[in-house]
């Protein structure tokens, strides 16, 4: 008999790109992204080529198991070239609530669809949409559950501070969806902050994977630590080189007969044996191939925007 957890949603959104490239206006923060070897336009094709069917191989996985998948195709002709990640311009909450966010690269914010909301309307019981995007006028973002991430059970809002995460914007969302912030500083071994929080932690029902390393305060570190130990949870701790191959980049979901926590294969290849056990005692592990889609920066949890909504009686899958 499977558990109901507010923490792992039982369905997700995906977009399916035919046009994907790692994008140029992302990288001069995003240090997970890796630029093309070449740059002609059968190579980018054979590229974005196979991104599509990583994404359509992912959503049949997910599905196999019991997830429910609203699947999008992004032709890519308005040059949305991140479109594979749409956590990060929307986040869904239970009670009905739907969060949109402001975007930093100027080409993300065409990502925006209004046929995402409008499928969620139909299909779920949504009381409101809260539009933050307007806030890209002063400079100020918050990309979703990139930058945040989100304990639904001790409302929580994990936040590693970067130019992705602009402190109004985090109080804004946080004063209306009933979150408390909790924000830090990051550090790779560069020196550089990291982009989006969820590329270091990922926050599941019964335990957390952290990469504790990145975190630049001491203090701050411990007492996330103790956080996050309060609540219960199981702290995995994540080396550096774990980060960098994904490790924190997961997301738990309900499926038919368990919970999963959905990864890439690089990820659930760098993680140790006790580990995956560790996981294991209340997820199943479920490990994606995505090595094309993460050359854009990121990997299995960018590609999911859970769905925390109530289904409506009378739909069918979609």
């Amino acid at each position: 008999m499977n558990r109901l957890s507010i923490q792992a949603p039982s369905a997700v959104v995906m977009v399916r790109p035919h046009r994907f490239t790692p994008n140029p206006e992302t990288a001069g923060d995003n240090t997970f992204q890796r630029a093309c070897a070449t740059h002609d336009d059968a190579h980018a094709q054979s590229l974005s080529n196979t991104a599509r069917d990583e994404v359509t191989a992912a959503a049949q996985s997910l599905s196999d198991a019991g997830i429910r998948v609203h699947l999008f195709d992004d032709p890519g002709d308005n040059g949305t070239p991140d479109s594979v990640f749409p956590n990060n311009w929307f986040s869904t909450h239970p009670g009905g609530h739907i969060a949109v966010y402001p975007m930093y690269s100027s080409n993300r914010r065409r990502e925006r669809r209004a046929d995402v909301i409008e499928m969620l309307k139909s299909e779920y019981r949504v009381q409101d949409v809260v539009d933050y995007s307007g806030l890209e006028h002063d400079e100020i973002f918050l990309e979703g559950t990139g930058a945040m991430v989100l304990d639904h059970v001790a409302r929580i809002a994990y936040t590693a501070r970067s130019r992705r995460a602009n402190p109004v914007a985090l109080e804004r969302f946080c004063t209306h969806f009933n979150f408390e912030p909790m924000c830090f500083d990051t550090a790779d071994s560069n020196g550089h902050p990291v982009y989006h929080t969820n590329v270091m932690m990922s926050v599941a029902t019964e335990f957390a994977l952290v990469g504790f390393d990145l975190i630049s305060d001491t203090a701050r570190r411990e007492h996330i630590q103790r956080r996050l130990v309060e609540t219960g949870r199981t702290v995995i701790t994540l080396d550096n080189e774990q980060i960098d191959n994904f490790a924190g980049n997961a997301l738990e979901l309900t499926g038919r007969d368990d919970h999963l926590l959905a990864l890439s294969r690089r990820a659930f290849d760098c993680l140790t044996q006790r580990q995956r056990r560790l996981i294991e005692r209340s997820a199943r592990l479920l490990p994606l191939d995505v090595p094309t889609i993460e050359m854009a920066g990121g990997s299995v949890r960018c590609m999911l925007a859970g769905i925390h909504l109530a289904r409506r009686d009378h739909v069918g899958c979609h």
